[in-house]
């Protein structure tokens, strides 16, 4: 029987909290031929495209991020959570289910008109994807797309991007949070 990307991803019941069902996608990391399927599969729909850089959400977004840029043949840009990045650059405020963060990305990391392609692990309610495309639109990058493992449909994460007119490509979904 042929695995799927969602056969490699574990789920880990009440963490971090009770009632929430997590997905792990560290076991897909872990396994070779799970992370290549994840990677292969991300970066279909964009093969062909003009894409100059992709940024991936911290954490898990680097780890898929570098992958899809080394085998894109282009740049990465890290989003990374406030206080982590040396250097000049610009924040974004966005709300998490029990309070706010803040992300922040290089002021110099996207030039104008240049094409990036947004990725991370996870796609639930969309706040951490939301703020990193306000970055990088401020910065006058064109989002060609966003790119996830998992979608939780249920939270509305992609009507959220689609509300942006974003263009959202998943690899599996999971019910529920």
């Amino acid at each position: 029987m042929n695995k799927t990307v969602r056969d490699y991803i574990r789920t880990i019941v009440d963490f971090p909290r009770e009632g929430v069902m997590f997905r792990d996608v560290t076991t897909l990391f872990a396994d070779p031929r799970g992370f290549r399927m994840a990677v292969d599969q991300m970066l279909h729909p964009y093969a062909g495209k003009r894409i100059d850089k992709v940024a991936g959400l911290e954490a898990r977004g680097f780890i898929l991020g570098g992958a899809v840029a080394h085998q894109l043949g282009t740049g990465f840009v890290p989003i990374r959570k406030k206080g982590k990045l040396p250097g000049t650059v610009i924040s974004e405020d966005y709300a998490l289910e029990y309070g706010e963060a803040v992300i922040e990305l290089h002021d110099d990391a996207i030039a104008p008109g240049e094409t990036v392609l947004l990725v991370d692990d996870l796609l639930a309610t969309g706040g951490t994807a939301r703020a990193g495309i306000r970055l990088i639109e401020r910065l006058g990058g064109d989002i060609v797309g966003c790119a996830f493992i998992v979608d939780l449909p249920d939270l509305g994460g992609r009507a959220a991007l689609h509300a942006m007119g974003m263009d959202v490509h998943t690899l599996c979904a999971f019910e529920g949070d």
